[in-house]
């Protein structure tokens, strides 16, 4: 007989909830992307994704505040990485998926 109780409670799926919620907007995806072959430069996430350096920067700190990335002070330079490796199969899977075709 099923357990009439959740696998998880809301309570605990909260940290998770904040992960996709970061994950919930098309720059931050690209930089994800962008982060999938391993660390970058804030400089060269700059300048691949065309944006201004605010834009980017904020969008890192959301990231980083969800604990998506991480940073590494270099000098001048910062360079991020991604801390969820298993974000690539979950890309690839959502990219394959129906839902996200058009």
């Amino acid at each position: 007989m099923p357990s009439s109780l959740p696998a998880s409670s809301v309570k605990d799926l909260i940290p998770l909830a904040g992960v996709f919620k970061a994950l919930g907007h098309p720059m931050r995806l690209m930089i994800v992307e962008m982060l999938l072959d391993g660390e970058r430069c804030v400089c060269e996430l700059q300048k691949d994704s065309g944006r201004d350096m605010s834009t980017i920067s904020s969008h890192l700190n959301v990231l980083k505040n969800s604990r998506i990335v991480s940073s590494e002070q270099r000098g001048k330079n910062v360079y991020y990485s991604l801390c969820c490796p298993c974000l690539h199969q979950v890309l690839d899977c959502l990219k394959e998926s129906p839902m996200c075709r058009r």
